[in-house]
């Protein structure tokens, strides 16, 4: 702890969230003469301001003696919002290390994060993966956190772990009477661990076409659209979606538990998420539940999905309000959230993959049976497909019933494992082509740079100016075409696109071809 030259002033480090990053909070804890008080300054809120009770109670009952005197603590940077518990340890070894109850050799190589509990436990907290990533930034070597959240702490690497059950154990730590040991996790016996799905594609039966959508969105990271009968399989081909996709990378599998951390999703004790997530909210979700926000700015549904699949069913019936909301993160991979003096950005880079029926009695595109929507009844429900949205769905995918024959069909499907090598095998083609310009894939591309790795020749160039002018495509729907006929093409080991690339690109707007632009 720093003493000042005022012996009765102390100052240590704690953590605040914005986002899913940390900032480093300077904890200034002051005692002084006077009427006995205890103030806490620095834009905290009510958990903050109820810490003095805690910090109190904890102190006592840990057998230590609480300074009856005025103590002052402020949270620096002062205009920079305080949310939550974490801060009490940090305001107890500060009031401990001001009234002259602790030295440290090493002032500004510690961190202290976690809530007391009365009896001066240390309970665990939310985002302490991202505050030790924080402490890490700062050069901070040494962090005191939860014992429960030590698995979650001890990913980051070049960090001193330090997990602690009572506010003693810091003390006697500080004081050189009983050292912790580090907590250290083997990240590669994590992925080695982590659970097989237990659902396979070789489970679905025909739908030979879905399933190349599947894998041309799985190749390139696109956006999908399957419409059809209600029992087509739509859910089913969703759900096998994360089986072909490639493993997570360590540093995503970080990025996305940072996620979970802040939001209080990640279960204590466990230490990174190593598969990719497959979110599948209602149809009912408000749009913050959605995209984030609230009272105190959370992650929503679209940044839980991050580097995974997001996956809307029963698309037409979601709330327009919500649907709408998620223009900003399809585009940029990121959603921006602002709440009065607050801001705040969470990542938000996943594949959207929405399952509707083709009308309202869902069998519009059936042979077998009739449709009973009235002209009337089909376009109010075609109209819930928003333009805007349609255009940042990359691929288009009608979903025909399954045949008889093909239950029946004698042999094995392709498998999951099959599948996810060709993927592999164009994420890698994409990987190394756009290496050192911070893009994964190629529904990345911005637009400047769609001209120069999406060059077509004459007779191609040709045949989408065509398709442009018969189906009244916009430019973006243009751009996602190119974009989609890249990854096709990839596929094939081409390194340019053909017309057969386009034309079946093109035939991935189904909506367009059908004029369903509501």
């Amino acid at each position: 702890m720093r003493k000042d030259t005022n012996p009765m002033v102390s100052k240590v480090k704690s953590c605040v969230l914005t986002g899913i990053d940390g900032c480093v909070v300077e904890v200034e804890a002051d005692i002084s003469n006077g009427i006995p008080a205890f103030d806490i300054v620095g834009l905290g809120d009510t958990a903050v301001r109820e810490s003095r009770e805690r910090v109190r109670a904890a102190i006592k009952n840990s057998g230590l003696e609480f300074p009856v005197r005025r103590i002052t603590i402020n949270l620096a940077p002062a205009n920079l919002r305080k949310v939550g518990s974490v801060y009490d340890a940090a305001i107890a070894v500060g009031i401990m290390a001001a009234a002259g109850a602790i030295t440290a050799s090493e002032p500004d190589n510690f961190m202290f994060l976690g809530e007391l509990s009365l009896d001066g436990g240390i309970k665990p907290v939310n985002g302490i993966l991202s505050m030790v990533c924080c402490a890490r930034n700062n050069r901070i070597k040494n962090v005191f956190v939860p014992a429960e959240n030590a698995n979650e702490a001890a990913v980051v690497k070049e960090i001193n772990v330090l997990p602690v059950r009572t506010l003693l154990e810091i003390i006697a730590h500080l004081n050189g009477q009983h050292l912790i040991t580090p907590h250290t996790v083997d990240i590669s016996d994590i992925f080695r661990q982590n659970t097989p799905s237990s659902v396979d594609f070789s489970d679905v039966r025909g739908q030979a076409h879905a399933k190349r959508a599947l894998e041309i969105a799985a190749c390139g990271a696109h956006n999908l659209l399957m419409v059809g009968t209600p029992g087509s399989g739509k859910t089913m081909l969703a759900k096998r979606l994360p089986t072909i996709l490639p493993q997570m990378t360590f540093e995503e599998a970080l990025e996305l538990t940072k996620i979970y951390s802040v939001s209080g999703l990640l279960p204590y004790k466990n230490s990174l998420i190593p598969s990719r997530p497959f979110r599948n909210p209602h149809h009912t979700i408000s749009d913050t539940s959605l995209v984030g926000g609230g009272r105190h700015i959370r992650p929503g549904e679209v940044s839980l999905a991050h580097y995974g699949v997001l996956f809307l069913d029963e698309f037409p019936e979601f709330g327009m309000e919500a649907v709408e909301a998620l223009r900003q993160p399809l585009e940029d991979g990121e959603i921006c959230i602002t709440k009065a003096n607050n801001s705040v950005t969470y990542p938000a880079r996943t594949t959207l993959i929405c399952a509707a029926n083709p009308c309202k009695c869902g069998y519009y595109l059936d042979s077998s049976q009739k449709c009973s929507c009235t002209p009337r009844v089909l376009k109010q429900y075609l109209g819930k497909f928003s333009r805007p949205i349609l255009d940042r769905i990359d691929i288009h995918a009608e979903v025909k019933p399954v045949r008889y024959q093909d239950i029946e069909k004698k042999g094995e499907e392709e498998t999951s494992g099959a599948i996810r090598e060709r993927v592999n095998r164009t994420r890698k083609i994409q990987l190394e082509r756009y290496v050192g310009m911070g893009i994964y894939s190629n529904a990345e591309l911005p637009p400047a740079l769609i001209r120069e790795y999406c060059r077509l020749d004459r007779t191609t160039a040709s045949l989408l100016r065509r398709a442009f002018e018969k189906l009244g495509l916009s430019a973006r729907a243009y751009d996602r075409i190119l974009k989609v006929a890249r990854t096709i093409a990839d596929m094939d080991g081409s390194d340019s696109i053909k017309s057969r690339h386009v034309a079946e690109a093109i035939q991935y707007r189904s909506f367009d071809r059908a004029g369903n632009r509501g």
